[in-house]
């Protein structure tokens, strides 16, 4: 405790000392601002003003961190600790404390060769006037990765891999006896075995050769490599799945409700194989339908602990690149005994909801069925049907592209099933105004596709946007959903719930959501931030229709977006902030989800009178599937960039026009209208001026002539460079006065200005 000072006024220097004093006695607590004003005896206004500048000075000097509320606290615990060491290749790495608080410097020079995300034990540099705290690893706890994707360059006795990663900066050295029969050009996996202090590059081996650079399987490979995804399937596991026959016997369908004779089909994207919801309707009574969500019932054949279960359980995903699908499970039980394929009896975990015409449940229950599909349809032949009975909505016949004449009021009904067809989409556009009420939040944006050749190369785009067709299958799907979830938990009052795996979306960050509010208001929109979840849903659901067929409409959407939090799977029911529902989980796609098989065990066992789970098992199942969840979404991406790259590399030269759909520090991301490609305008090809990026207006503003570059602006470019290595595009900016516009010299009065151009 700082000691009380009565006889003189207290000084900057006086408050900077007690409070520095003061925490360094409490290196483990917490402390508000009328604390510390007491603890220092700060008692006139003056000396409090002082203490509020002095405890920002120590904020941005690293020796405070603050939290909403202003919360302060110390920000170094002790001088050993351990955390996570973030790697960056200008060699200004960091630490971050087990505990939180804000990441710490580490130099090259003092970071033992520490790898992105190991756990390393570090120790506190004394501090120097006017720097930055720094730190030194002193030992590496645990690494997270060891391996690495690249290049091969081989000489006589030795060879490198050359990696694009940003965690790692120096190339991998290479014995000739561990190159594995590699070849300069080779994209290699190569494992780190050692790395001598003295050493500026680490020692590793060939693990797997994936073929020459540039061949599209062995890139497509490197990308799943990179984010530590499987790209072959383990042998003993295909055997294992290749012995499995579909065990449907008289005896299993005694036990199970029989729906072999109702009208079931599924509908799918045309290139599908692995059919893992289908849907089955039929009248039951006047104005009553009978609407059945039928899904593969993998865990028949997947058990707990089994090979082929622990090879889900790790994969957790199937994974969806560019040109192919890395399943979750074999192919034999994904793409055959489990796919729900049209004129084979299958075996199905199913919801079997009766509905009136306004789509209100009046029963529902779940059950273990038989099946047999009458139809495979594709969402294009579900459309055309729609469509050609003037049953699609506007919005659909408005888009681009062919569409059927619509038949007469009275005509005959046209094509398979197409009663039928029509009939779930009226229920299912019910049940999606039902949704949207209550406030669920309406995203659909559209997605850029690639159409590619025989050896995989992207020859042309085109854009998926989801249709009724669609939509009523997502319909039926989140109403299975959430129907399951409620039925485990909800429970009567003063009864737990079992535990159960709930798919969860929290609220949106305030801080983002109150930037997105500044950010609509320059374009003459309102959107409200305050009230309950429903009435901020509600209104960002008006913004979205607002907005809808603006040239802002893409850029309002991205910053939205941006400002949701990520779903994830856990234990916990917090509800799903974007559906708007308070039970919700993952039950219709077992094929290629690991949860959803979870949920189906989970659901059989609690049916059959089961005592709960253990709570912490599955939340660690939770985080796995939600990790691995988010690095597939990441490999995808990555190979979606992969495809830009290698599609406009054949454009190179030509000019196209783009809106702007992202900005940073670094430059300009401007997305063709064309095609959807995106790549970048470097900061430093922009001419005429010195620009300083606005992030809280997403805007560049150049600082003599104040021309301003916004997100969701419409800018003509060229194509000016292709690097497939680091997927990277770069774009040159065209005016109308100037085919290019050069870059000019940046201002250099001042070091930092200098240290930017670099």
């Amino acid at each position: 405790m700082g000691k009380k000072s009565t006889n003189k006024r207290l000084t900057k220097r006086d408050i900077r000392a007690l409070l520095l004093s003061f925490f360094e006695e409490n290196p483990d607590r917490d402390f508000g601002i009328k604390t510390l004003f007491q603890a220092i005896h700060a008692s006139t206004h003056p000396a409090k003003m002082l203490t509020i500048d002095v405890l920002a000075e120590l904020v941005a000097d690293d020796y405070l961190t603050v939290q909403e509320g202003s919360i302060y606290r110390y920000a170094i615990r002790s001088q050993v600790m351990e955390g996570t060491f973030q790697r960056k290749r200008n060699g200004r790495n960091t630490f971050t404390p087990d505990d939180g608080g804000i990441p710490i410097l580490v130099f090259e020079r003092n970071s033992r060769h520490a790898l992105d995300g190991d756990r390393v034990r570090v120790t506190f540099l004394a501090r120097r006037p006017g720097h930055a705290r720094e730190a030194e690893v002193t030992e590496i706890l645990e690494r997270k990765k060891d391996t690495f994707v690249g290049r091969l360059q081989v000489e006589k006795g030795y060879g490198f891999l050359i990696t694009e990663s940003r965690s790692l900066a120096v190339d991998i050295f290479i014995p000739k006896d561990k190159l594995k029969g590699g070849k300069t050009g080779d994209k290699a996996i190569v494992k780190i075995t050692d790395w001598p202090d003295e050493a500026k590059s680490p020692v590793g081996k060939v693990v797997d050769i994936l073929g020459a650079q540039g061949n599209n399987d062995a890139e497509m490979n490197a990308i799943l490599a990179e984010f530590g995804l499987p790209y072959e399937y383990p042998e003993k596991v295909v055997a294992a799945a290749n012995e499995l026959t579909d065990g449907i016997t008289p005896e299993e369908i005694a036990r199970r409700e029989d729906f072999r004779e109702v009208t079931t089909f599924t509908i799918d994207p045309r290139d599908a194989k692995d059919f893992d919801d289908a849907l089955s309707i039929r009248p039951v009574g006047q104005g009553l339908w009978e609407v059945g969500v039928h899904i593969a019932d993998v865990s028949h054949y997947v058990h707990e602990g089994d090979i082929i279960d622990k090879e889900a359980e790790r994969r957790a995903t199937s994974i969806y690149l560019v040109d192919r699908t890395i399943p979750m499970l074999p192919e034999h039980l994904c793409n055959g005994i489990c796919s729900l394929r049209p004129n084979e009896e299958k075996l199905a975990y199913s919801c079997i909801f009766t509905l009136n015409e306004k789509a209100e449940i009046q029963r529902w229950h779940l059950a273990k069925t038989v099946i047999r599909s009458d139809r495979r349809f594709t969402y294009e032949e579900a459309q055309y049907i729609l469509e050609r009975h003037g049953e699609a909505s506007e919005a659909d016949l408005a888009l681009p592209g062919e569409h059927p004449a619509t038949l007469p009021k009275d005509a005959p009904r046209e094509g398979d099933f197409a009663q039928e067809i029509i009939t779930l989409n009226r229920l299912a556009k019910q049940l999606r105004n039902q949704r949207f009420s209550k406030g669920s939040i309406g995203f659909d944006r559209p997605e850029v596709r690639f159409e590619i050749d025989e050896t995989g190369h992207p020859i042309s785009t085109y854009i998926k946007i989801a249709k009724d067709a669609n939509k009523l299958v997502e319909e039926f799907m989140l109403l299975a959903n959430r129907s399951v979830a409620e039925l485990i938990g909800k429970v009567a009052k003063g009864k737990k719930p079992k535990v159960f795996i709930y798919r969860v979306h929290d609220v949106p960050d305030p801080e983002k959501l109150e930037g997105l509010r500044a950010f609509v208001a320059k374009f003459g929109y309102k959107l409200k931030t305050e009230g309950s979840k429903t009435d901020v849903s509600k209104s960002l659901n008006h913004l979205l229709d607002e907005v809808h067929g603006h040239e802002e409409q893409s850029v309002v959407e991205m910053v939205a977006l941006r400002a949701m939090m990520k779903a994830k799977y856990t234990t916990e029911n917090i509800g799903h902030y974007g559906l708007m529902f308070q039970h919700y989980t993952h039950f219709t796609s077992p094929i290629r989800r690991y949860p959803d098989t979870l949920v189906h065990r989970l659901l059989a066992r609690y049916a059959e009178g089961g005592r709960s789970v253990m709570k912490g098992k599955y939340e660690d199942l939770c985080e796995h599937a939600s990790a691995m969840e988010q690095l597939a979404s990441n490999a995808e991406r990555a190979s979606i960039k992969y495809k830009q790259v290698e599609f406009m590399a054949d454009r190179l030269g030509q000019e196209f026009d783009g809106r702007i759909s992202g900005i940073t520090e670094f430059g300009l991301y401007v997305e063709v209208l064309e095609n959807g490609c995106e790549g970048m305008i470097p900061l430093r090809d922009l001419a005429g001026d010195y620009y300083e990026f606005d992030d809280r207006n997403y805007c560049l503003v150049g600082r003599r002539h104040h021309k301003r570059y916004t997100l969701g602006e419409t800018v003509r470019i060229r194509v000016a460079k292709a690097n497939l290595e680091r997927k990277l595009l770069d774009f040159a900016l065209v005016s109308d006065d100037n085919p290019v516009l050069a870059p000019v010299e940046r201002p250099t009065k001042k070091s930092k200005h200098k240290r930017r151009r670099r």
